[in-house]
């Protein structure tokens, strides 16, 4: 028996093989490369290169790797980006996900756990966010994995009845960083962490948006996660899921804390030896002040807890950069 890991040649799906073959939960990867890498996959582990709109291809895969769940980690994940390519986005996320559960139904795997995104919430303007908060999604993006939770959810309720109703649950979780294996680090030309590791690489200061919001330090509070944390947290929601535990339908993988964007840079050149000053620019349109998930419910069913200081993460990612030049 095996698990179906969906864009397992990605950063973090690459992370969740590691995790999964670790817990001696045999996984199987089908990731069609458009923002992984195939030497991100692991010596030995089966990976079947094609896109997860390929239904006959997924089903073909679930059959033949005896899968008995899916972790769906696939999908297109910029945020901003998919304001200018909402057609994208959707085709990716939200049919994407309705192939993924078609097939599942097709060669009878009932478990999945669903890599959401606390993108789902939108902009509260609470300090903490819980999963019982209202869902404003600010981006085609974010309103693409609340489909993709409500397909998951409906198709539950469809199987209800059945002798094998599909069991779920999804994880929303904000910024993931770090690395927990020196030959997987974040490629995406998007995220805080690879956009300042590649301006300290081509020896370039790296640039704050904005330092006038209402923090501390007036630079945006975000959630900030290890890729360890987060591929362990799917892990032990699959076993959960094996062994008929109850599990909620939704988990906020959250830091509790949240750092600035300031913190991050402070620890960036106390780690890595390089000394610089950020650039401040101005505000990004749309940014909040601080956006920081609670961790509660993960903490008491799927053993989510920060393992990682800051310096930690901002080391294993640089590391892991570092190794690829």
């Amino acid at each position: 028996m095996s698990w179906l890991v969906t864009g397992g040649a990605g950063y973090i799906g690459a992370h969740v093989v590691r995790a999964l073959s670790s817990a001696g939960l045999a996984p199987v990867v089908i990731d069609d490369l458009s923002s992984g890498h195939a030497e991100f996959v692991p010596d030995g582990v089966p990976f079947v290169r094609g896109t997860i709109l390929d239904r006959e291809l997924v089903t073909r895969a679930l059959a033949e790797h005896d899968v008995e769940g899916v972790i769906h980690v696939a999908g297109y994940k910029y945020a901003g980006v998919s304001v200018q390519r909402p057609l994208h986005t959707y085709a990716q996320n939200v049919e994407g996900t309705r192939v993924v559960l078609e097939a599942m139904a097709d060669a009878g795997v009932h478990n999945i756990v669903f890599s959401s995104s606390a993108a789902v919430y939108g902009t509260p303007d609470v300090p903490l966010v819980t999963e019982d908060l209202p869902k404003r999604p600010a981006s085609p993006y974010g309103e693409s994995k609340l489909i993709g939770e409500w397909l998951i959810r409906d198709q539950a309720v469809a199987t209800a009845d059945s002798e094998h109703p599909l069991r779920h649950t999804s994880l929303r979780y904000f910024n993931v960083v770090g690395s927990a294996d020196p030959s997987v680090y974040d490629t995406s030309p998007h995220n805080l962490f690879p956009i300042v590791f590649e301006k300290l690489i081509a020896n370039e200061t790296p640039r704050i948006n904005g330092d006038d919001y209402d923090t501390p330090d007036g630079t945006n509070v975000r959630d900030y996660v290890h890729v360890g944390d987060i591929a362990a947290a799917h892990v032990v929601a699959a076993q959960r899921l094996l062994s008929g535990a109850p599990i909620e339908a939704a988990y906020n993988l959250g830091s509790q804390n949240g750092l600035s964007v300031r913190e991050i840079m402070d620890a960036v050149a106390r780690v890595t030896g390089i000394p610089f000053t950020a650039e401040i620019g101005p505000r990004r349109p749309g940014d909040p002040d601080r956006i920081v998930a609670t961790g509660d419910l993960a903490a008491r069913d799927l053993d989510w807890a920060m393992r990682y200081t800051v310096d930690e993460m901002v080391r294993t990612g640089w590391e892991a950069r570092r190794a690829a030049l």
